[in-house]
């Protein structure tokens, strides 16, 4: 087999470094043994995206090994040296195979380039860097986790000083210095986790991180008096939720917590939940087991570095699973009553995928509704804006309909640590009054209407030609709208690549005020919308549809047409490509 240019460049990279011995000796067994696994590892480089590393594990360039996490850290600190006073980064890791071995790698690289590193002594939740970050003051933070992707990958996700994930213009700095870096024995780094530049911490951040969620809680006495009224099962997936959940739960006085036991543990093979996604039914299925043996009111899992979380309720003797969606618009709506008078300058952020209740809700509450682009950075963004602006929006809470929210500016990145409590409080309040979050979410549509969501993706071959396809439908789509989908008339076109709303049957054109992005909001007459974004790294095209009903005989009646209504226009925009 012979190897491809770039295979043999990068490849003598490594060979030509002064790196272990005994991984040089396997490359020369791979060359001649299985030159094949040298190809897929070697054909090109991992890129460091705009949110870090993400990767299968293994040897290569275009794998994630201790050697690639070196050069992504050997960029970062390069960047750091060059823009920011603070030369101080926390790190922390999840569950998975190899994250601790990364992050003392991070550790030992920054170190090395005169950087001060600070490592938990264990594993910790995402959100909790982003905490960390702040409380410690540091210039950056760096996680290693690969959120909810199958065991064998990892990632490296970067945050800035203020606790977000980098964004404009860190994360192009931080790129280019990555790219930069053409040889490993670029990567200056330390021998030792002694070393007087590394630092491990854990019970001093715990503390902080508790205590500040523990004063964040709206009904405190209600809590404290009535909370083991709740019966919450927590399903920590192998993650890292275990590790701050239960004590965050007993100190908002929901004492009544059953785990599930078998998912307690953190281990990066999943065992039980190949997927360890809390947006997955599947993923669920011990949870739901365990809720029905002790009969509890709340299923509450969260995915492996617990910055997502799932949710079912226990409805009628039945469990019912809730949508990020639907556990977005119940979290504010808690919220705006247990506030009872928000501030004046009140605002509350959603994604442009985020379903329109909620802004339905957070306007009838005096609240501002504020959209940024998919991607809870932008959320994180907003906060940091708006912190550093005199006289700026207050944010109060935040959701996304991938099951991210945030309460609170104690983090700056969703957490499911404080949004499960938010939960509980929240079927703590329901249940005081004879009801539960399912009896909550009919409210809230009978006030404004049933809204339904539906997210399609379409998957191509990983091809020239499917990514020709992919690329001939978005340009379809964007260049020759729909003037109809599913016999609706489309009112209007986003374009976030061109930063241009259309209306089409005017063609007036109006700018929109949101970074650019490859994705397409179109609004039907009906005052249905539906969105399409393709995969920035694999041949897939998300299609996500939002539908509304204020006309309906029951509840059961009109989420059945409405969900007929949004699987026919996520068809008709399919038919598109």
């Amino acid at each position: 087999m012979q190897m491809k240019t770039t295979t043999q460049k990068n490849l003598k990279t490594w060979l030509d470094a002064d790196i272990a011995p005994e991984i040089k000796k396997e490359l020369k067994r791979l060359i001649k043994e299985h030159p094949n696994e040298i190809e897929e590892g070697f054909y090109t480089r991992l890129t460091f995206g705009t949110g870090g590393l993400r990767a299968v594990m293994g040897l290569g360039t275009n794998r994630m090994n201790i050697y690639t996490v070196g050069m992504a850290t050997q960029g970062l600190a390069n960047y750091m040296k060059r823009v920011e006073s603070k030369k101080r980064v926390f790190i922390s890791y999840d569950c998975r195979n190899n994250s601790r071995l990364f992050a003392e790698r991070t550790a030992k690289v920054l170190a090395g380039n005169g950087i001060e590193a600070i490592l938990t002594k264990e594993l910790r939740p995402t959100p909790y860097v982003s905490f960390g970050c702040r409380f410690l003051n540091c210039g950056a933070g760096v996680m290693i986790t690969a959120s909810h992707n199958p065991p064998e990958y990892n990632g490296y996700k970067v945050y800035w000083k203020d606790g977000g994930q980098v964004v404009a213009p860190h994360d192009a700095g931080i790129i280019q210095e990555v790219n930069r870096i053409t040889s490993l024995d670029e990567v200056h780094a330390v021998e030792d986790l002694k070393h007087p530049l590394i630092k491990e911490v854990l019970k001093e951040v715990d503390t902080a991180y508790l205590d500040t969620i523990a004063a964040m809680q709206l009904t405190p006495d209600t809590n404290r008096k009535f909370g083991k009224q709740i019966h919450i099962v927590y399903s920590n997936l192998h993650g890292t939720g275990i590790t701050l959940m239960p004590r965050a739960m007993e100190r908002w006085g929901f004492t009544r917590v059953s785990t599930v036991e078998e998912q307690d543990a953190p281990d990066g093979s999943f065992p039980t939940a190949r997927s360890p996604n809390p947006e997955e039914k599947k993923a669920l299925e011990s949870g739901l087991k365990k809720l029905k043996e002790v009969e509890g009111d709340l299923l509450i899992a969260t995915d492996p570095d617990a910055d997502r979380v799932g949710l079912a309720v226990r409805h009628q003797g039945k469990a019912h699973l809730l949508n990020g969606n639907q556990v977005a618009c119940l979290l504010l709506n808690h919220i705006c009553k247990a506030e009872k008078k928000l501030p004046d300058n009140a605002a509350f952020v959603k994604t442009i995928g985020t379903t329109e209740l909620f802004r339905s809700i957070a306007e009838a509450h005096g609240g501002a509704c504020i959209e940024v682009l998919t991607g809870f950075k932008y959320i994180a963004e907003k906060i940091e804006q708006w912190e550093n602006t005199p006289q700026g929006m207050q944010f109060i809470f935040g959701g996304e309909e991938s099951y991210g929210y945030l309460f609170g500016t104690h983090s700056h990145d969703k957490d499911a640590v404080i949004s499960s409590t938010l939960i509980a409080e929240a079927a703590l309040a329901a249940k005081l009054e004879g009801k539960t979050l399912i009896d909550q979410l009919h409210a809230l549509w009978k006030t404004y209407g049933i809204h339904v969501e539906k997210l399609s993706t379409f998957t191509f071959p990983e091809t020239k030609e499917g990514r020709e396809k992919m690329e001939s439908g978005m340009h379809k789509i964007k260049h020759s709208p729909p003037k109809t989908l599913n016999g609706i008339i489309v009112k209007t076109i986003e374009n976030y690549q061109t930063s241009t709303k259309t209306n089409l049957s005017t063609g007036s054109k109006e700018p929109l005020p949101l970074p650019k992005s490859e994705t397409l909001r179109l609004w039907l007459e009906d005052g249905s919308k539906v969105m399409v974004r393709p995969s920035g790294t694999e041949p897939k095209v998300k299609f996500y549809c939002g539908v509304k009903s204020d006309s309906f005989h029951s509840i059961d009646d009109g989420v059945a047409k409405l969900e007929l209504h949004a699987q026919h226009l996520l068809d008709s925009l399919k038919n598109l490509f």
